[in-house]
C-alpha cells in the first residue's frame, strides 16, 4: 500500500511536535511493509539526509517561509502532488493542512487526517488565521475518509463538534539510552541534576514567562532554569522572552538542540516542567518521563491526559503554587530506581509500535470503506485509576 503523508516540515531532527511524530511513526510503517513517501517543505529538508531515511522517501517542495502562508500554500501544492503520483491513501498531518481535504477528495484521493490540537487556540494566530484553522478542522474531520486523534481530549472535541468518530492513536515515545557525557552541559555552564528544564518552540503558549517567573520566586541556591527551543518565524513574543532571560540571573536560553546535545540536556536535568496553555498530546513531556525526569506540568486536559497524579500537576498561569511544586520537588529528589520506574511505564504505555500497527489498521479499514464505527476502537491506551495509582507511587 502506497502512503503520501503531508502537512508536516521534514525531518529527522526538524523542531515540532507533528515532525516528531511522523518521524517516529514513518519508518515503522515501513517496517510493517508499507511504502510511505513524506511530501516536506524545501526549506526544511536537510541535504544531507537525502532523499530517503530509514526507508521513508521524501519529496521536497517549495513553500513561502511566512508564519501565515506556509503550512496552506504547501499544502496546496502537495495535495496536487499527490492526485498526480495517486497514493492509496494520502494522510495529512493537523488540521491547519486539513482545509485541503476536500480538494484532495474531489480529486479522487482517500484522505486520512489526524488532528494534533485545535491550534486556532494557540496565541500566535490573529482572527483570520483562527477562521482558516477552524475552517480545516471542520473540513478534515468532515470530508476525510478516517480521521486520527491523538488524545481523548480531542476524540471527544470532534464528536461533539463535528458529530463523527476518530481513532484514538495517541504520540508515543522511544526508550532512550542515558548518555554519561555532558559536553552540552559543559557548553552551557550547567552542572548535572542542578537544572530546571523547559523543551518546546519558542512561542506565546509554551508560557516561558510563567516558568520564569516562578523560578525567581522559587529562588533555588545553586540550580538554573534552562530553555531549550527556537522560533521558525521570529516575533515580538521571542524577543520579549530573550530580554527577559538576559536579565535574569540563571536562566539559560541555548536555542534549538538536537541529537546527543538534546540528550545530554534531558538525561542530566533535575526536573522538567511544561506550563503551556496549549498541548494536543504533548510529547516533550513524553520525551521527559523517557529519561525518567521528575515533570511539573499545567493542569490542562491534554497534559493531565499523559496520566500522572495530581500532585505533578499546577493550575494553568498560578505562579505561586508552581514556585511551591518547583521548591518541594528540588528538596525531595528521585533515586535512580524511581527514575527507571518512570521510564518503563511511560514507553509501556506510549508505545511506538503499537501506535504504528493501529495506524496501519486504519489504513486498512479505509481501503476496505469501513464506517468510523469500527475505527474507533483502534485506541492504543486508555486513562485508568489502576496507572493513576501507579504513579502515584513515584510520589
Amino acid at each position: 500500500m502506497k502512503i503520501m503523508m503531508l502537512g508536516l516540515r521534514a525531518f529527522p531532527e526538524v523542531q515540532g511536535g507533528v515532525e516528531t511524530h511522523a518521524e517516529h511513526l514513518c519508518p515503522l510503517l515501513v517496517k510493517l511493509g508499507y511504502d510511505v513517501t513524506v511530501i516536506t517543505r524545501s526549506a526544511y529538508q536537510s541535504e544531507q539526509i537525502g532523499a530517503e531515511w530509514q526507508g521513508v522517501k521524501f519529496k521536497p517542495l517549495w513553500a513561502p517561509k511566512t508564519k501565515g502562508l506556509e503550512a496552506i500554500l504547501h499544502s496546496f501544492i502537495g495535495v496536487l502532488y499527490a492526485a498526480i503520483k495517486r497514493p492509496d491513501i494520502l494522510h495529512i498531518q493537523a488540521i491547519g493542512p486539513g482545509l485541503m481535504t476536500l480538494l484532495a477528495r474531489l480529486l479522487g484521493l482517500r484522505v486520512v487526517v489526524t488532528h494534533h490540537g485545535p491550534d486556532y487556540e494557540r496565541q500566535k494566530w490573529g482572527r483570520f488565521a483562527r477562521l482558516v484553522l477552524r475552517l480545516g478542522e471542520r473540513f478534515g474531520m468532515r470530508w476525510s475518509n478516517g480521521r486520527v486523534a491523538i488524545s481523548k481530549v480531542i476524540t471527544d472535541l470532534v464528536r461533539d463538534k463535528h458529530g463523527v468518530e476518530s481513532a484514538l492513536i495517541p504520540n508515543g515515545v522511544v526508550l532512550p539510552q542515558l548518555p554519561l557525557s555532558t559536553v552540552a552541559l559543559n557548553q552551557f555552564g550547567l552542572i548535572p541534576e542542578r537544572y530546571v528544564l523547559l523543551v518546546g518552540r519558542l512561542v506565546p503558549e509554551k508560557r516561558h514567562l510563567d516558568l520564569i517567573d516562578a523560578f525567581v520566586k522559587a529562588a533555588i541556591p545553586g540550580w538554573k532554569l534552562v530553555i531549550v527551543g527556537g522560533s521558525d518565524h521570529p516575533d515580538s513574543y521571542q524577543t520579549s522572552l530573550v530580554n527577559r532571560a538576559v536579565m535574569t540571573p540563571n536562566v539559560v536560553m541555548t536555542g534549538f538542540q538536537k541529537g546527543l546535545a538534546l540528550r545530554e540536556l534531558y538525561a542530566h536535568a533535575g526536573l522538567f516542567v511544561l506550563p503551556s496553555s496549549h498541548e494536543g498530546l504533548p510529547i516533550v513531556m513524553l520525551e521527559a518521563l523517557s529519561f525518567g525526569l521528575p515533570t511539573i506540568a499545567s493542569g490542562i486536559p491534554a497534559n493531565l491526559e499523559v496520566g500522572l497524579s495530581q500532585e505533578h500537576y499546577f493550575p494553568l498561569g498560578d505562579i505561586d503554587t508552581l514556585a511551591t511544586k518547583l521548591k518541594e520537588r528540588v528538596l525531595n529528589p528521585i533515586g535512580p530506581g524511581e527514575r527507571e520506574f518512570v521510564r518503563q511505564w511511560v514507553v509501556g504505555r506510549y508505545n511506538w509500535q503499537r501506535i504504528a500497527e493501529n495506524t496501519a489498521q486504519l489504513y486498512k479499514d479505509v481501503m476496505d470503506d469501513k464506517p468510523h464505527s469500527v475505527m474507533k476502537s483502534h485506541s492504543v491506551i486508555k486513562v485508568t485509576n489502576q496507572d493513576t495509582k501507579l504513579m502515584g507511587q513515584f510520589e
